[in-house]
């Protein structure tokens, strides 16, 4: 009933991909990768003028010196749907296969530390023990809800662009480089203080919101979330034969809660704050100091214990 068309795909330069100009890219060869030599070869072969072999063979030379690196299929697949817009045409960069490649990386060596934080360990599975949620807890739980919204909603609009940006920077910017920094935090001063609901609490929000993340990429990048969804879904509580046939999540904004959102804003601009003055100071980054703050006291006291790691502080005092 629908059919969806998509862009025509030219090189880096703009120049429309032929046989006959040597641009054209396999992309079998972008996924295991191809070396340099036999890259030539099969740029020059069964070429419609044959004339032009030398120069196609010194431009592939001259563009991939050593070939092209294997990129995966995921890499390739995250590439192609961020790249596909409503334009006639676009232009394909080989550095964007590069980054996506990062983005798998980046996935794997979070669900690794998932993994290391809550194998043999409660992840508040049992429905009967009590869970204490902090403000970065909720507040990571509306995120998700937000980017179940945006990649579904792209999906349905053919927009798989957008869909790959919101799942990129929910996965890189919010999970990963907020929410597994301030989760190592969470779970330091919960096992600390013996504090169970708490520890159970940040468990289970890594475990169970990872396993729905790699249920929202699995359309993207098909392989390494069937990899890390086998290993993850049963720390999770969830069952089957495979991510395929689970139900793509679906947002509760019931779940969004707005007071959590304003204090990780607060936490975020204080945090992001420092480590500007930081730099402004020619500070290392290995160099400890004090913080000085004024504002809303209570406020500002509930995000004093994840601001010291994370901005570097040797301490951290409120002033009026």
């Amino acid at each position: 009933r629908e059919v969806y068309i998509n862009a025509i795909v030219r090189d880096a330069e703009g120049q429309k991909m032929s046989k006959s100009k040597g641009n054209v890219l396999d992309p079998i060869d972008l996924v295991d990768g191809i070396e340099v030599e036999p890259l030539v070869a099969k740029s020059t072969s069964n070429m419609m003028d044959p004339r032009r072999q030398e120069a196609v063979a010194k431009r592939t030379r001259k563009q991939f010196p050593a070939g092209i690196p294997a990129f995966g299929a995921d890499a390739v697949r995250f590439t192609f749907a961020s790249l596909a817009t409503f334009n006639r045409t676009l232009n394909f960069d080989l550095n964007r296969c590069d980054g996506y490649r990062n983005f798998c990386n980046k996935l794997w060596n979070a669900t690794r530390f998932v993994l290391m934080n809550v194998e043999g360990k409660d992840t508040g599975l049992d429905a009967g023990a009590p869970t204490t949620l902090t403000f970065v807890d909720r507040w990571l739980l509306g995120r998700l809800q937000q980017a179940k919204h945006d990649i579904a909603a792209n999906i349905d609009a053919y927009r798989f662009d957008l869909a790959a940006k919101a799942l990129y920077e929910f996965v890189w910017d919010e999970y990963c480089d907020w929410y597994l920094e301030l989760a190592k935090v969470q779970l330091a001063r919960a096992d600390a203080a013996g504090d169970a609901a708490a520890s159970r609490g940040t468990r289970s929000m890594l475990v169970c919101e990872l396993e729905a993340t790699l249920r929202l990429a699995h359309p993207f990048i098909p392989f390494i979330t069937e990899e890390l969804w086998q290993t993850i879904a049963p720390l999770a509580g969830k069952s089957g034969e495979t991510i395929q046939l689970q139900p793509y999540p679906r947002a509760n904004f019931d779940r969004v809660d707005p007071a959590a959102n304003t204090q990780m804003a607060l936490l975020k601009d204080v945090v992001n704050a420092c480590r500007a003055l930081r730099g402004e100071m020619n500070l290392s980054p290995a160099q400890k100091v004090p913080l000085v703050a004024t504002g809303d006291r209570a406020r500002l006291e509930e995000s004093l214990p994840y601001l010291v790691p994370l901005a570097r502080l040797s301490s951290a005092a409120i002033v009026d």
